[in-house]
């Protein structure tokens, strides 16, 4: 939905897994910024919480010199099955790019979710990225994510789509 939101204005979403230069990827200068993101499955580990292939990155992520890349970062999880640990994975991608100079925007208000605690609320109020809950509020996605998108932008200093 995200590069639905963008269109010509994003590049082609990319599976990290699939990545072969992981850090031509991620300081390509041609981009104004990224948006990366993840589910999180494996539940109250403090690494490894996406059981994706960023899981085998995040390590590489963090030795590289991202100074003055803007980076957005989404999760996905279930607030109510796994309210304890809604969204952890995000944390672990922002604390990433964030030790790798990363500067970080698109954080979003935990209003309106009804989680018990998450490691992605890195201040009182708020998610270090978008939480995304298809299973509890699935009908909140798509404007959660234009929304959230519109601000990314802004704050990416990017250039906006052009509205459809």
């Amino acid at each position: 939905i995200i590069k639905d939101v963008l269109g010509d204005a994003a590049a082609e979403p990319q599976d990290i897994g699939e990545v072969s230069d992981l850090t031509a990827a991620l300081t390509d200068p041609s981009l104004d910024g990224l948006i990366v993101g993840a589910p999180t499955w494996n539940t109250g580990a403090d690494e490894g919480r996406s059981g994706t292939a960023w899981d085998d990155v995040v390590a590489q992520v963090k030795g590289l010199s991202l100074q003055g890349r803007k980076v957005a970062v989404f999760g996905c999880g279930d607030q109510h099955g796994y309210g304890d640990y809604f969204c952890d994975a995000m944390e672990e991608l922002h604390s990433s790019f964030a030790s790798a100079g990363a500067d970080m925007v698109g954080s979003w208000p935990t209003k309106g979710y009804e989680h018990s605690e998450s490691k992605a609320e890195i201040e009182p109020g708020f998610f270090c990225g978008l939480a995304i809950d298809e299973d509890n509020q699935g009908e909140l996605t798509e404007g959660r994510i234009k929304q959230w998108t519109a601000q990314v932008v802004q704050e990416m200093g990017a250039k906006a789509p052009a509205a459809a």
